[in-house]
């Protein structure tokens, strides 16, 4: 199913969507996807941000050189995800940032990753959007894998998207969201390695696969695809109708 064109409709009912979206996401994850020891929680309360996604690793299951486990997933210099844009930031870029959360959970469980669907919400006031920014950059900045979907175009807040303005809270300025692809899908890799993988997108195209990462070496897929079609159908028929085609 080609990715809807969102600003058709009012936030609310991107809200029933992305409500219905979250723990489809959630159960693939945990059904087939993550590797043994980790598990995915869906809208759970972390170091104050409150993500869509969490992804976890069981402290038993944590070994001694917990960046390096190679239990699951894909490793990164065999296959690189499959997407448009890679980039990397320098020390430099990021060695000022002093002021960041640390992520923790309620489980004691060690967090590793998390996934954000973006929702109008988080744009809709000057406020938020820092707040959602500087939220998902500290995450980032502690060594949290950051996964992000934006199906709603840049606005005077993120004229580069959101993946563009959590880059730049980082420190780089230099991504530049195509102007005939203004939806986006990235991973971001946290400490120590500061890299994101980034697919632009617009509204028609196939959603493609969203990496998720369990260190900064290895990660897994999760394909959007299914459950995004399963959530539009959750969508009552009259709210539904402006994203159909005519």
């Amino acid at each position: 199913m080609p990715i809807h064109d969102w600003t058709r409709v009012p936030d609310g009912t991107f809200h029933h969507f992305h409500a219905t979206w979250i723990p489809l996401i959630s159960s693939a994850l945990n059904h087939g996807i993550l590797p043994a020891g980790y598990y995915a929680m869906a809208e759970q309360i972390a170091g104050g941000f409150e993500p869509d996604v969490l992804t976890l690793q069981a402290i038993e299951s944590v070994d001694d050189d917990l960046e390096r486990d190679e239990r699951g997933g894909t490793a990164i210099a065999v296959r690189p995800p499959k997407v448009s844009i890679q980039a990397r930031l320098e020390q430099s870029l990021y060695a000022h940032k002093a002021n960041r959360i640390v992520i923790r959970h309620r489980s004691r469980d060690r967090v590793v990753a998390l996934v954000e669907i973006v929702s109008a919400g988080n744009k809709s006031s000057q406020r938020d959007f820092e707040a959602f920014v500087e939220k998902a950059a500290s995450a980032i900045y502690d060594g949290i894998h950051v996964s992000l979907v934006d199906l709603h175009p840049p606005t005077s807040r993120d004229p580069q998207g959101v993946h563009g303005a959590i880059w730049s809270d980082l420190g780089d300025n230099t991504y530049k969201a195509p102007t005939n692809k203004p939806l986006t899908l990235a991973a971001n890799v946290g400490k120590p390695d500061f890299s994101a993988f980034v697919e632009p997108l617009a509204a028609g195209d196939v959603l493609p696969a969203l990496p998720v990462f369990l260190n900064p070496y290895r990660y897994v897929e999760v394909p959007l695809e299914e459950s995004y079609m399963q959530a539009v159908a959750e969508i009552p028929d009259r709210a539904r109708a402006p994203l159909e085609p005519c």
